[in-house]
């Protein structure tokens, strides 16, 4: 029937392919799946068509076992993405016509078809998931329909979808793949989310595992470094081991204590890598990225300073106060924060959210909110000073509110005074400084007529969100869209997202716009924190797919909730 619609379709102009178009309880049935169709794009220029393939479950053939909780049927969708986009790309399915038949306006468009691009860490995502009510395969995936000009070109629509797309699902069902691999990959995944779930257990923020490849390809690429790297081998003194549950291996690395600890070392020796490492470790990784096992709790929240960035209503007196003309920190906004007061805000709000460690790297901080020397405490007297380094406040976070901080810091020993772990990166190998650095911490006081960071430590009193979400705020203005990974317009306003370092793909980042959209609807006068607890709870319970009902949406994959908040709190 579809077949022979898209042949009468043949010329016609391009807005009739809306007859293909499918109600939610009826879609076309194909001998083993059923495809569905979302309203068809109007234009050739238009966003592509969205289309949902449902595998029903007998004919997908995959055992119960193999889904039969949320982290394994994670993985096994996130297994069938990988499958689904190899396929569309080793098909040539991905390749739009455009070009052939001559050019320009009246020239071939479309007929591409696109998956969502899987990235290196494993991520809860809307391509293809498993159906919890009845074990289907759902993959959501765009049709670029194809068109000459403004006409319909419906012999080429019809090998798409009569010998296009059959070639691409037949390869997701069970008897296609190797039995083998899928189920590595399904226990590996779980495996290394029970290691995250036991940190808590064992005292630590983070595990990097040995023999793990840390460096990457470049700042773009997030694949393992080609050559020869160093693998990482833990300190003898932090070194721990777990014993995995499927396949009962035992794995060693180093364990990152709760606390302060300190990463230390030369220039380019690798302390911003063993730190980028642990904040990325909040997502499994694939089989062979090399980072294996190398997890962080779900908790932890990369913070820096953020030059201009948007603050509203954040009490960030713990840091700044005093401030020249009593202008009030307690209640603090401004549409063009500081390097100090942007990375006092950006500490204040994960902390508010639930954050259990922070992870700060010196290079991309406020210098004046992390130190003050002892020759600037000569020059400026402290009733003239309203910044109150991190230093001094940083020993009260772990010991009276139980956040922990992960520090790179490579240009002052005063965080030695309150550090309890101090690691030292030499050509990327990894060494216990701790002594050492304590040693030095002492003689240096004795030394000093002048009091240093561990006897000038600040009670840091916890605060609480004066943010209400006015739900008709989140309603917007004209369009919205992902232009990045780090970027998305929502209404009159381009959001950047670049300082969320612990967002890892684009799908993300349009799961946080289309979450933008669902708040009006999930605040009813709520807390900004009773807002982010609703929405998690959606998404729990329907799939991140829930964040755009209906609409047959396979580009996103789920964000944290401190993401989430990240992006509402920096909407102006």
């Amino acid at each position: 029937e579809l077949k022979n619609l898209l042949q009468r379709l043949d010329g016609k102009q391009y807005p009739c392919y809306h007859d293909i178009d499918t109600p939610l309880n009826r879609g076309w049935n194909y001998p083993q799946f059923t495809l569905f169709c979302e309203k068809a794009q109007s234009d050739p220029f238009a966003a592509p068509t969205r289309c949902r393939i449902v595998i029903d479950a007998a004919h997908a053939g995959f055992p119960r076992n193999l889904y039969s909780n949320r982290i394994r049927s994670m993985a096994l969708g996130d297994y069938l993405l990988r499958v689904l986009h190899g396929a569309c790309k080793r098909l040539g399915a991905d390749t739009s016509m455009s070009g052939s038949g001559g050019g320009g306006w009246s020239g071939n468009k479309g007929g591409d078809i696109q998956v969502l691009e899987p990235c290196q860490s494993i991520l809860e995502q809307s391509a293809v998931f498993i159906d919890p009510t009845n074990g289907n395969i759902v993959a959501q995936i765009t049709v670029n329909l194809p068109a000459r000009g403004r006409s319909i070109l419906g012999h080429a629509a019809e090998t798409i979808f009569s010998q296009t797309l059959p070639s691409m699902i037949e390869r997701m069902y069970y008897t296609s793949l190797s039995a083998d691999r899928l189920k590595n990959h399904i226990e590996m995944i779980e495996d290394q989310v029970w290691l995250q779930e036991q940190l808590k257990y064992r005292n630590i923020v983070s595990f990097i595992r040995n023999g793990a490849i840390l460096p990457r390809k470049s700042g773009a690429d997030d694949r393992p470094m080609d050559g020869n790297p160093v693998p990482f081998k833990s300190p003898s003194r932090l070194e721990i081991d777990f014993i995995l549950p499927n396949s009962k291996t035992k794995i060693t690395g180093m364990g990152i204590p709760l606390g302060i600890t300190l990463i230390c070392g030369g220039g380019f020796h690798g302390k911003s890598t063993l730190l980028q490492t642990i904040t990325l470790g909040l997502y499994p990784k694939i089989p062979g990225d090399g980072r294996e096992f190398c997890m962080t709790s779900v908790d932890a929240c990369k913070v820096r300073a953020e030059d201009g960035r948007n603050v509203t209503a954040v009490d960030i007196s713990n840091f700044i106060n005093n401030l020249p003309f009593g202008r009030d920190t307690t209640c603090f906004s401004t549409e063009d924060a500081s390097g100090s007061t942007s990375q006092a805000t950006n500490i204040i709000e994960a902390i508010e959210c639930g954050a259990n460690a922070l992870l700060i790297d010196e290079d991309t901080c406020a210098t004046n909110l992390m130190i003050r020397d002892d020759k600037m405490m000569q020059l400026v007297a402290a009733d003239k000073e309203p910044i109150t380094p991190f230093v001094r406040i940083v020993r009260s976070l772990y010991d009276d509110c139980q956040v922990s901080s992960v520090m790179v810091i490579g240009g002052t020993g005063d965080y030695f005074d309150v550090a309890d772990n101090v690691l030292v990166m030499d050509s990327y190998v990894c060494f216990d400084a701790t002594e050492r650095a304590k040693t030095i911490a002492a003689s240096s006081t004795k030394s000093s007529a002048l009091p240093h960071a561990a006897s000038q430590c600040v009670k840091f009193r916890p605060t609480k969100s004066k943010r209400f979400i006015n739900g008709n705020s989140f309603v917007p203005n004209g369009k919205v869209k992902t232009i990045s990974q780090n970027s998305i317009v929502f209404g009159e306003t381009e959001l950047d997202l670049s300082c969320l370092e612990q967002l890892v793909s684009k799908a993300q980042t349009t799961a946080i716009l289309a979450a933008l959209q669902r708040l009006p609807e999930q605040t009813k006068g709520r807390s900004l924190t009773d807002t982010l607890e609703q929405l998690g709870k959606l998404i729990d319970k329907e799939g991140v797919a829930s964040l755009t009902p209906g609409q047959y949406h396979g580009g996103m994959a789920r964000p944290r909730l401190y993401e989430i908040a990240g992006a509402i709190n920096r909407l102006r």
